[in-house]
């Protein structure tokens, strides 16, 4: 059996990217200073910002392959315009790609999307088409909110995304729903905005009837679905007053949740809620939680003991760990399946 974490974002990556966006930032400020070139990382900084942190995570806590994305937090779509965001995309997935290239047993690609306020998500459909068919990545972070906190985004089910969703099904290219920095002081980023956009999106998923129209679009709410588990008969409840078909058929044919959820309770309450077949085994780490539990002696993102300890038969812990990963990401079956996996 492999572990198959599907949510892990590349936080920490050499200062070079980060040296890349604050020229952006500085040129947002001056418009009359030089475009910032693409950043000069070495593979030896490349590997010691992996090997030290997420591939001995890796080893330590017996994951085995990562869907790697670029750090959520820095998509910061709600800055600059459509162009910086663009390059802003393009050099952190570019880099993923370094990171998939030197490490191929241990991360596969996710990719970062060049979303803006305002702009058209067809703009986006170039960039996921060049990640999966050149850089080899097996689907994307779509965030539902590219206003950072603002909310000034057509629902998820608007037709406003159609055009992007089209490209996902042709592709069989899943999408996490992944908002990024918050801008708004009401709602810190990782403590509110992340759980508020998770739950939001899947309450879209119940007022619409988006998987009418796109029957093979699946899509990944993080964070353990949000607080969707917790009121599972709330929403049951609502699908029913809204005249909607009952939630197995109407969404969760289609939405599958993770289990970065950072205690053992939480874990217990989603595997007893949720259908083994709709969760997807993922840690996030390095990412919103870094520290040890005080309770446990564990670190908090070690989530890979909490599915250890679920009453669960080994068929349902391996759908958790594998099966349902190379379901919902084809071309992670695929890519596997090339490796004698």
């Amino acid at each position: 059996m492999l572990i198959i974490d599907c949510h892990g974002h590349y936080t920490t990556a050499p200062a070079g990217l980060q040296k890349f966006r604050d020229a952006q930032l500085a040129r947002l400020r001056e418009p009359g200073l030089p475009a910032p070139a693409a950043p000069r990382i070495g593979d030896d900084e490349i590997r010691e910002s992996i090997e030290k942190n997420q591939l001995r995570l890796q080893r330590e806590r017996g994951a085995d392959v990562t869907l790697f994305s670029p750090r959520a937090s820095a998509m910061a779509h709600h800055i600059g315009d459509a162009a910086v965001s663009g390059a802003w995309a393009r050099v952190c997935n570019d880099l993923i790609k370094r990171v998939v290239d030197l490490y191929p047993d241990n991360f596969v690609g996710v990719c970062q999307l060049p979303q803006s306020p305002g702009v058209p998500i067809a703009a986006s459909v170039g960039e996921l088409e060049r990640c999966v068919r050149e850089l080899g990545f097996v689907g994307c972070n779509l965030n539902p909110d590219p206003s950072g906190g603002n909310w000034t985004a057509p629902p998820l089910t608007d037709r406003h995304w159609y055009p992007f969703y089209e490209k996902m099904v042709e592709l069989d290219a899943p999408a996490m729903v992944h908002v990024s920095a918050s801008c708004n002081p009401n709602f810190h980023a990782t403590g509110a905005h992340y759980i508020n956009a998770d739950t939001t999106a899947f309450m879209q998923f119940i007022e619409g009837d988006l998987f009418r129209d796109f029957p093979t679009l699946r899509f990944i709410i993080p964070h353990g679905g949000g607080a969707v588990p917790y009121h599972w008969g709330r929403y049951r409840g609502l699908a029913d007053m809204l005249k909607r078909p009952p939630l197995p058929e109407h969404v969760m044919k289609n939405v599958f949740f993770d289990t970065c959820v950072y205690h053992q309770p939480g874990i217990d309450l989603l595997a007893k809620v949720i259908s083994v077949d709709n969760i997807l085994f993922g840690s996030e780490m390095v990412g919103a939680v870094r520290g040890i539990d005080p309770e446990t002696g564990h670190y908090f993102d070690d989530t890979k003991r909490y599915i250890d300890a679920l009453p669960l038969a080994p068929h349902a812990k391996h759908q958790i760990f594998e099966l349902n990963a190379r379901r919902v990401f084809p071309r992670l079956d695929e890519h596997l399946k090339a490796r004698g996996l």
